[in-house]
C-alpha cells in the first residue's frame, strides 16, 4: 500500500542532473524544504560524461554572449541569464572547492579535468543545505482546482505546494533522461515540442567515411552547405570520420544548425593554413622529392596514411602514375580536392546519441522570468527539458545552472507570498 508521508514538503524537484540539482541547493538555500528525487542510484550521471568526462562547465563569456550561441528559443533565456550569469556559476563552483580553468573557446573546465570534481560541489551543497535525497521514480505529479498539491513516485506520495521539473530530455537514455517529464508535463496541459537531437553526429550517403573511420583530424576547417549550396556555417577544430559518417566537436556544433528535412554537404579544408598558391608549392615540394616513386607512395607527408587511399581515389589519379608524370591538370584536381573534400549527409544520428535535446516544453507556457508554468502554479521547469538548446561550450550547462537558480529563487518567493 503506498504511504502518505507527512509534514508535507515545501518543494519537489524530480531529476537529479545538473539544473534539478541547483534549482534544490537554490531552493533549499533560501530556507525551502526540499525533496529531490532521482530514478538512478546516483547524482549527475550524464554531467559525468559531459566533455568527455571532464565536465565543460560554462562558458567565461557575457550573458548576451550566451544567448548569442543558442539557436532556438534565446530571447526566452534573457532574465535567467542575467539573473545568473557565467560569472555566478564560475563563483559558485570555486567557492565550492572546485578550482577553474579557461581553455579555447572561452570554454570553463574544473582544473583536475575531471567531471567527480563539480559533482562534488553539488552534492556537497545538496547536503550542507539539508536536501533531503531519495532514489524513486516519479509517476504522475497531482494538481487541484489548478495548483500543485502532491508527487506520486513509484514508492509513495508527497504532499506539496511546488514542483521543479528538470528531468532533463531524451538523449543518452542510459543516464535516465527517457522523456519521463514530457508525460508528465503534457498530462497537466503542456506543449511539447517533438524531441530531437542537437549536437549529434552526422550520417554519410555514401562510403568514404568508413573507409577511414576511426581518423581523427585536428585543425581542420569546415563549412556546411544546404542544399542550395549555401554555407550554413562554418566551424575549424577537430572532426572524427566514423563507420557511418562524422563526429567530433565541430560537427556537433555544426548539427545544430541542420533540418532533419534537408540535404547537407560538409566541405572540409584539410589545409587550412595554407592557400592555394602555397599549398601547390608544397605539392610539387613533395613531388619533387619523390619524383621517381609511384604516387601511391609519395602522400605521406600530405596526408594521414589512412586517408591517403581516399585522397587516391577521389583525385582520379592512378596510384601507379610516377609522380614526375602527374600532370599540372592532375596536381590541381588534388589540391582542389585537399581544400574541398566533400562529405554528403543524409541524416543526423538517432536522439538517443545525441549530447542535447532540441525540442521540449514550448517556451510560450512558461514564465521566463520564474520558469514557472502558466498553465499550472506551482509548477516550474529547469534545464534540457524546455525547448531551448545551444551550442557546445559550455552553453548548455550554463542554461541548466540560470534556468534552475530563477526556478529555485521563484518557487521560494511565492511561497512567502503566501
Amino acid at each position: 500500500m503506498m504511504s502518505m508521508n507527512r509534514p508535507s514538503t515545501d518543494v519537489v524537484v524530480i531529476g537529479g542532473g545538473a539544473a534539478g540539482m541547483f534549482a534544490a541547493v537554490t531552493a533549499a538555500r533560501r530556507g525551502a524544504h526540499v525533496l529531490l528525487l532521482e530514478r538512478n542510484d546516483r547524482l549527475g550521471k550524464k554531467l559525468n560524461i559531459t566533455g568527455k568526462g571532464r565536465c565543460n562547465v560554462t562558458n567565461n563569456c557575457t550573458p548576451e554572449e550566451v544567448l548569442q550561441n543558442v539557436p532556438r528559443n534565446g530571447r526566452f533565456l534573457y532574465s535567467c541569464m542575467a539573473a545568473f550569469p557565467p560569472s555566478s556559476t564560475m563563483r559558485f563552483f570555486e567557492e565550492g572547492g572546485c578550482p577553474l580553468k579557461t581553455e579555447r573557446g572561452n570554454r570553463v573546465f574544473p582544473v583536475s579535468d575531471r567531471a567527480e570534481s563539480v559533482i562534488r560541489v553539488l552534492q556537497n551543497a545538496l547536503r550542507d543545505a539539508d536536501v533531503e535525497i531519495k532514489t524513486e521514480r516519479c509517476t504522475d505529479i497531482l494538481e487541484k482546482d489548478g495548483e500543485i498539491c502532491a508527487v506520486k513516485t513509484d514508492r509513495s506520495l508527497y504532499p506539496c505546494t511546488r514542483v521543479i521539473l528538470a528531468t532533463g530530455g531524451m538523449s543518452y537514455p542510459a543516464t535516465g533522461s527517457t522523456g519521463d517529464g514530457y508525460r508528465l508535463a503534457k498530462k497537466l496541459g503542456h506543449t511539447v515540442i517533438p524531441p530531437r537531437g542537437s549536437l549529434v553526429p552526422m550520417v554519410e550517403d555514401g562510403q568514404w567515411c568508413a573507409k577511414m573511420q576511426g581518423l581523427s583530424l585536428r585543425n581542420v576547417g569546415l563549412k556546411l552547405r544546404n542544399s542550395k549550396n549555401k554555407i550554413v556555417c562554418e566551424e575549424f577544430g577537430e572532426l572524427l570520420f566514423t563507420h557511418f559518417g562524422l563526429s567530433g566537436p565541430t560537427i556537433l556544433s555544426m548539427s545544430a544548425h541542420m533540418s532533419p528535412k534537408e540535404h547537407y554537404t560538409v566541405e572540409i579544408d584539410l589545409k587550412p593554413a595554407l592557400d592555394e598558391k602555397k599549398l601547390d608549392e608544397r605539392i610539387l615540394r613533395d613531388f619533387e622529392a619523390y619524383q621517381n616513386r609511384n604516387f601511391e607512395n609519395a602522400l605521406f607527408d600530405l596526408y594521414h596514411k589512412t586517408m591517403i587511399p581516399v585522397m587516391i581515389e577521389r583525385s582520379g589519379i592512378p596510384p601507379q602514375t610516377k609522380v614526375n608524370s602527374v600532370t599540372k591538370q592532375q596536381r590541381r584536381a588534388l589540391l582542389e580536392l585537399t581544400k574541398k573534400f566533400t562529405v554528403e549527409v543524409c541524416a543526423l544520428r538517432p536522439v538517443e546519441e545525441a549530447i542535447i535535446t532540441s525540442g521540449g516544453i514550448k517556451v510560450s507556457e512558461i514564465n521566463p522570468s520564474t520558469m514557472e508554468s502558466k498553465k499550472t502554479k506551482g509548477l516550474y521547469f529547469a534545464g534540457e527539458i524546455i525547448d531551448v538548446d545551444a551550442y557546445t561550450g559550455g552553453f548548455n550547462l550554463q542554461i541548466a545552472w540560470a534556468s534552475g537558480y530563477s526556478a529555485g529563487v521563484a518557487c521560494t518567493q511565492e511561497a512567502e507570498n503566501e
